[in-house]
């Protein structure tokens, strides 16, 4: 779930104190706090941007996907592609906050991988929003920020990848 708590539990699990090594990744984690706080803070206070700018490159990119029959045609179908680029966004700034790609995996890929392959849903524009959701997310952070959020984005797109 985050860094410190891995850390702790493995310790515990394995009977012993962490080392002075694991120490150090807490202490490099607790320093990057208000780096990871700001990211979060403008990922999520330019969330509509962001999704907006996303489905923009994605049906620019799939026309076909806002066209009669495809998955987000209609008000009802975008609208809910666009709630699942939201639900992503704030997984993207769980990850960051924690230092952790957990619940990214558990709650964003595993269980939507199946929910996804059930409504018929194209993974590989899945894939593809996604990107668009890094590149429109990246432009408004800093060189540093972009360091620190950007590895949670990719593991999103390679878990999503992986289940096309």
């Amino acid at each position: 779930m985050s860094v410190v708590r891995d850390l702790i539990l493995k310790a515990d699990d394995d009977l012993r104190y962490p080392s002075s090594g694991e120490l150090n990744s807490i202490v490099e984690f607790l320093g990057q706090g208000s780096l990871r706080l700001s990211v979060v803070r403008i990922l999520s206070d330019n969330e509509k941007k962001i999704v907006d700018e996303s489905a923009r490159q994605l049906f620019s990119l799939r026309p076909e996907y806002v066209a009669p029959g495809g998955n987000a045609y209609g008000q009802k179908q975008r609208a809910q592609c666009l709630r699942d680029y939201s639900w992503y966004l704030r997984l993207v700034t769980y990850g960051v906050l924690a230092g952790s790609t957990e619940m990214i995996e558990q709650i964003g890929l595993i269980g939507a991988r199946e929910m996804y392959n059930s409504l018929g849903v194209p993974m590989p524009g899945m894939v593809d929003a996604m990107r668009a959701m890094r590149e429109a997310s990246l432009v408004l952070l800093s060189d540093d920020q972009q360091r620190l959020a950007g590895p949670y984005f990719d593991f999103l797109i390679q878990g999503m990848q992986t289940s096309t």
